[in-house]
């Protein structure tokens, strides 16, 4: 195989967790401190796993990069993954790693909130600058969060894929245990093609509350196209001087989990199929919309023909 030879249409690094969704939570009337539910269910989760889920149902070549622990919750996520035609070949399993558990709660609007362990430090495990080998597009699918939370290890992927030619996207998170924030990578950002926060992490971010604001002003760091990702009231992007709104789709929203990674995923593929940046975001979008009408990330994709 040549160098610089394509093998891969997206490689998505970023975070492996299992989700425990509980849905519409509610007292017993019977019973102090104990809850009923709708449901309860698991779901493979992680930005990294629901883009490549996503990705490999759209029809795209994915491999993913993640690390997982040696335990049920990381065999699950594992077999998942793999039933759904993602590369599993740089997922790194390890005693040494405790897959991370979110426990996630939906209110019966789709809102919801989560907690998480310090299990998603994923203490011990770097991605090598060598898993973006052959790709088109290298997302860093969850920026600021475990493995993507140390400066060097975000630098020196970004320069790879660069050097790789591919495309470089990334979507965004709070950070939680590791405080690494855009200015940080002050050096590599002119690097990054798509970023996509929401509205809290542009806010975080840039210090803005308006969202055209806050994706200027990352434009102004060096970010060549910007989306903020802003739920039911849809999304604004921009780039150099342009900027535009679009709004989300009239749906019955169940479960907003996962609906930011669905818009990215489905963003990326419309961008590998040469569409405009408006085209790109309708499609992300439409993707976003399909998901938050079931409970989980991919649930939408079975819909799928």
């Amino acid at each position: 195989m040549g160098e610089k030879e394509t093998v891969w249409d997206v490689v998505c690094i970023g975070q492996a967790v299992l989700d425990c969704i509980v849905r519409g939570r509610e007292e017993n009337p019977h019973r102090k401190r104990v809850y009923r539910a709708e449901s309860i269910t698991l779901n493979t989760g992680g930005d990294a796993v629901n883009e490549s889920i996503v990705l490999a149902g759209l029809g795209r070549r994915v491999r993913l990069v993640c690390g997982l622990g040696d335990d049920p919750a990381g065999r699950l996520i594992l077999d998942e993954v793999r039933r759904r035609g993602v590369d599993t070949e740089r997922v790194t399993v390890s005693g040494k790693l405790c897959t991370p558990v979110a426990n996630l709660m939906v209110e019966k609007n789709g809102s919801r909130s989560s907690v998480n362990s310090s299990a998603t430090m994923l203490e011990g495990y770097t991605p090598g600058a060598e898993v973006v080998k052959g790709a088109r597009v290298v997302s860093l699918a969850s920026l600021f969060r475990a493995p993507l939370d140390q400066r060097e290890v975000i630098c020196d992927l970004v320069r790879a894929a660069k050097e790789e030619g591919a495309i470089v996207c990334a979507d965004t998170k709070l950070p939680t245990w590791r405080q690494v924030e855009l200015r940080d990578l002050e050096e590599v950002l002119p690097l990054i093609d798509y970023l996509f926060p929401n509205e809290n992490e542009g806010a975080y971010y840039t210090g803005e509350k308006e969202y055209r604001a806050m994706a200027r002003r990352i434009c102004e760091m060096g970010v060549k196209h910007v989306v903020i990702k802003a739920g039911e009231k849809g999304c604004v992007a921009c780039k150099e001087e342009e900027c535009f709104e679009m709004g989300s789709r009239a749906v019955q929203a169940v479960d907003s989990t996962g609906a930011g990674d669905s818009f990215v995923a489905g963003f990326i593929s419309a961008l590998l199929d040469g569409r405009s940046f408006y085209e790109c975001c309708e499609r992300g979008t439409d993707c976003a919309a399909r998901c938050v009408r079931q409970v989980g990330t991919t649930a939408w994709l079975e819909e799928m023909p």
